[in-house]
């Protein structure tokens, strides 16, 4: 009898998934690819944003049975992360009119799954679920991140602000550096199981030489 394969947990076995509360932390995030779904809105009322996780979690699993089954490499499904952005970031970071938001929802993917296994569970989704077109928005994409700022955030997601303005006007000046992409976050805990104080946040921006 073959030996089960040995699961892999990213958020062990990858440093960028590594981030302390209270500490500022410089880090080379490698290449990564993910499932995405871009989208608009208020995360909390928006129903694009409900429909677009209404598609990648099935769609993960999908893809980390087919990879256990016909590869023999089996993992652990990553955590929910999030691209946030809007065209006036004040938006985002002071005033948190969540209704002005951009959004890209996604779920890393192991570098080994490719685009036809994304094709097949995306299918075998489709054909017990009814039509999404969160479903057919979904891409595998690569992010190229680099170097990144990241902390910890423990607490409710609209407690972020403090933190964030410490990044974006102390930490990052500070240190010589200027923000250039999308800030990113990682949501370590499940909001629908854990109380909003002790939810576990890692908040990323992507940086460069001042």
């Amino acid at each position: 009898m073959c030996p089960s394969p040995m699961k892999i947990d990213f958020k062990k076995t990858l440093d960028c998934y590594q981030a302390r509360r209270g500490q500022f932390r410089i880090v080379d995030v490698p290449d990564l690819q993910y499932l995405m779904i871009d989208g608009h809105g208020d995360p909390n009322t928006a129903p694009a944003y409900a429909g677009a996780l209404a598609a990648l979690y099935p769609v993960a699993y999908k893809l980390k049975f087919a990879s256990k089954r016909e590869l023999g490499r089996d993992y652990v499904v990553p955590p929910l992360e999030a691209l946030w952005w809007a065209t006036d970031m004040a938006a985002f970071t002071a005033r948190r009119d969540k209704s002005q938001w951009d959004w890209t929802v996604m779920i890393m993917a192991p570098e080994w799954i490719t685009g036809a296994m994304v094709e097949a569970a995306r299918a075998t989704v489709a054909a017990t679920a009814p039509p999404s077109s969160s479903l057919d928005a979904l891409r595998l994409d690569t992010l190229h991140e680099g170097r990144c700022v990241q902390t910890l955030h423990v607490g409710p997601y609209d407690a972020e602000a403090e933190v964030l303005a410490e990044l974006h006007h102390g930490f990052i000046p500070a240190a010589d550096l200027r923000m250039t992409g999308k800030h990113h976050e990682i949501y370590l805990s499940d909001a629908r199981r854990v109380e909003p104080a002790k939810l576990r946040t890692i908040l990323r921006q992507p940086v460069a030489d001042a």
